[in-house]
């Protein structure tokens, strides 16, 4: 929590540089590029668990992310408890039910039929862990005063970037769900009116029969995901 002391501008020394050479950067951005093509959304998990400081750790590193004015406005609730699992896939469920049955319209239905989703979600008990992440539309001074956060979804986004990178370099598979609405969370997670739930991720090792939809190994090439407009 900030203090008001806290939010004088105050300039240190870079405290981290890379002095790598062309060549040491080339090869760097490669083998991640390498790495991060190996990262797999999975819905089927093995019973293996997963130690708490893992999670602890990879959520540290989430928590590196920048964000609008340092504002950091982002917390995230690591479930291993099997009981409040079930109670998160119950109300999850009835929420995929209704999305199932229309509330979702036939074209959002018909862009997921290669991903072969429906209404049951039992990577939400199966998974060791979920993580919920919640963005904070407003934050508390140690004082117990109010200050207004910046960015909000983007900062969150970044550092949900962040979190899942982070669980796939520590060997770990993961699946990010988003329920419609997700409300019941802060009450099932007590968490304040402040915060809003804007994603689950289930975590943990892959099943030995675990399988993938063929589309999802798709990724648009280079080309159509970027565009460089570069000096002479």
């Amino acid at each position: 929590m900030f203090a008001k002391e806290d939010l004088q501008y105050s300039a240190i020394e870079l405290p981290d540089r890379s002095d790598m050479s062309d060549e040491e950067m080339e090869a760097a951005a490669a083998d991640f590029y390498s790495h991060m093509t190996r990262r797999h959304t999975v819905r089927d998990y093995s019973t293996r668990p997963v130690s708490k400081q893992v999670i602890q750790n990879c959520i540290r590193a989430a928590g590196t992310a920048p964000s609008g004015a340092n504002h950091q406005p982002w917390h995230f609730v690591a479930i291993s408890d099997p009981a409040i699992k079930r109670q998160i896939r119950v109300a999850a469920e009835e929420e995929e039910v209704k999305f199932y049955a229309g509330g979702a319209g036939d074209e959002w239905i018909k862009a997921l039929e290669p991903i072969g989703t429906n209404a049951e979600k039992p990577h939400l008990e199966d998974a060791p862990w979920l993580i919920v992440i919640f963005a904070q539309r407003w934050g508390q001074l140690a004082d117990g005063s109010r200050y207004k956060n910046y960015y909000v979804p983007e900062s969150t986004g970044i550092a949900s970037g962040f979190l899942l990178t982070a669980l796939h370099t520590a060997g770990l598979v993961t699946l990010t769900h988003t329920p419609n609405p997700m409300k019941f969370l802060n009450g099932l997670l007590g968490r304040p009116d402040n915060e809003k739930p804007i994603m689950i991720v289930a975590v943990g090792h892959p099943s030995d029969d675990a399988k993938v939809p063929k589309v999802a190994k798709y990724k648009k090439p280079l080309e159509e995901i970027s565009t460089f407009r570069e000096g002479t």
